[in-house]
Formats: C-alpha cells, sequence, structure tokens
C-alpha cells in the first residue's frame, strides 16, 4: 500500500527547526514511492497572518522538499467542517455550552480534586444538564456558546474498544474519555484542531500520521471520532521533540531560533537537515 503523509503546520508565526525535523521526518516516511501532503491548518483566525503562510512555503522547498498540489487551506473548508458537526448534532452527540472561561474556573475551584486530562482541568458538565428549551431560549437571546461533546454518549456510539496502531509506541488502546467533554467549535473558531484534522486525514486518505508526541495523547480522542463517523483508522508515528540547549522544546511563542533567520545567516538546508535527524 502507497504511504500517505502530511506535513500540517499553522501559520500564526515562522517555521522553527523543530518544525524542519518534523517535515523532513514525514516527507522521509513517505519515501520515493509515497505521497507527501502539505496542509496549512489556519483555523484560528485571529493570530494567522498571510506572510507566514509564504513563508512556509519558502521554508519548506529551501529544505528541498516538495508536495502534492493544490494544498489544502483548511480556512477554505469550514463548510465541510460543519457538515461533520451536523451529523454529530444529528446523533445527539453535541451540546451547546454557554459558559464563559472565568465561570468554568469558579466552578472547578468548588471541586475537591477535580479531574485533569491533557488539556487541564476537565470541564465539571455544567450545560449538559440544560433541558432542550432552556437552551433554545438562550440560543435564541443571542447567548455565545461552545459545541461540545457529549463523551459519555460518544463512547457508547463505539461498538467495541477502540485500538490505534503507534509505529514507535506499538498498539493502544484508546481512553477518550481523558478528555471530558471536549470543545469541537466556537463562535470565533467554527472548528476545533481536533475535529478539522480528523476529518482532513479521512478525505486526504492519509494512512501514516507523523506528529510530535506532545500530540500522542489526542490520538486517543481522534480515535473515537474516527469511529462514530465511520471514518477509516491510520497508524501513527509520534516522533521526539527537538529542545534547545536549555533543555525546552522549540516554540513559536519562545520565540525559537527561525529557519528564516538561519537561512539569512547562511546556514545551508544540508546543516539544518544534519542538525536535526535522529529524532
Amino acid at each position: 500500500m502507497t504511504t500517505i503523509t502530511r506535513f500540517a503546520p499553522s501559520p500564526t508565526g515562522y517555521l522553527h527547526l523543530g518544525h524542519a525535523a518534523s517535515a523532513l521526518f514525514c516527507a522521509k516516511q513517505a519515501g520515493a514511492q509515497g505521497r507527501f501532503l502539505l496542509r496549512i491548518e489556519d483555523i484560528d483566525q485571529t493570530r494567522v497572518r498571510p506572510e507566514f503562510v509564504d513563508a512556509i512555503y519558502e521554508d519548506l522547498s529551501w529544505l528541498g522538499l516538495s508536495w502534492e498540489k493544490p494544498v489544502r487551506v483548511q480556512s477554505q473548508h469550514f463548510d465541510d467542517y460543519q457538515m461533520v458537526l451536523d451529523r454529530l448534532g444529528d446523533m445527539g452527540l453535541l451540546y451547546p455550552c454557554f459558559c464563559t472561561r472565568k465561570e468554568i474556573q469558579t466552578e472547578v475551584a468548588r471541586i475537591a480534586n477535580a479531574p485533569h486530562g491533557p488539556d487541564g482541568v476537565l470541564y465539571p458538565g455544567t450545560c449538559r444538564y440544560c433541558t432542550a428549551d432552556e437552551r433554545k431560549d438562550r440560543i435564541a437571546a443571542g447567548e455565545s456558546y461552545a459545541l461540545r461533546l457529549d463523551m459519555t454518549r460518544a463512547i457508547k456510539q463505539a461498538t467495541g474498544p477502540l485500538f490505534w496502531y503507534d509505529r514507535k509506541a506499538g498498539k493502544q488502546h484508546a481512553t477518550p474519555e481523558i478528555f471530558g467533554d471536549v470543545v469541537l467549535a466556537r463562535k470565533e473558531t467554527p472548528t476545533s484542531y481536533h475535529l478539522s484534522v480528523t476529518h482532513d486525514d479521512h478525505i486526504q486518505a492519509i494512512n501514516l500520521i507523523t506528529r510530535g508526541e506532545d500530540l500522542f495523547f489526542a490520538s486517543h480522542l481522534h480515535r473515537l471520532l474516527q469511529e462514530i463517523l465511520g471514518y477509516d483508522v491510520p497508524e501513527y508515528h509520534h516522533h521526539g521533540l527537538l529542545t534547545g540547549a536549555d533543555g525546552k522544546r522549540f516554540a513559536k511563542r519562545d520565540r525559537a531560533k527561525t529557519l528564516r533567520s538561519m537561512r539569512e545567516e547562511g546556514i545551508s538546508p544540508d546543516a539544518i537537515c544534519n542538525q536535526v535527524t535522529g529524532i
């Protein structure tokens, strides 16, 4: 079977060494006979800037990578994600959450030993218990809300135990309940990372998902979404993360050294490739 991989950066800053490592690793897994795709994950329109999109193409080309065209740009497919949300809604798996972040923090503070998940303290389920009429009235009144996945109901949709295979960690039993009632869409961002990548990987026929080990736990939730939406299950390979001299992983928020600045300093693509091997 032809291996199909994808590198999917978010254009919210310039690419750094960690991105280079991930992109090169992804392309290597596809190999000469496989397919290497590039996807622009720009659903957070409040942070995306056009120059960062252009820079992604420039930096990856400079590294010697090439990819199939056209590139899938997520912001051009919000209608697709809405259709997925509609499907989940018709299945009774979504509910509107009117809680503000402050209200959630206040509620969680009242709970002794509040349960935590990969993204922090789990949502306490306040709005899960609203009646249908109450939800209808609050929406009609113009209250802002997010759409949450009713995790208990969603897991009941699964026909059996959920498994997925990671080439590095082996066979994994998915435990999506660790996320609680996760948000799948907000008013300002009409889809979530979890929803959009699961859908895109399916329609692009990605059969090997390579990404950093910091996203390992996300695969537990994605496996559940694949199951209830009837999507094929790809293989995974969560690779290691590059770290700087201080031991911290490279990140945009830390203003990690960018490929653009290294190129301007005269560092060669080969030097970059040699530096990021071994993840």
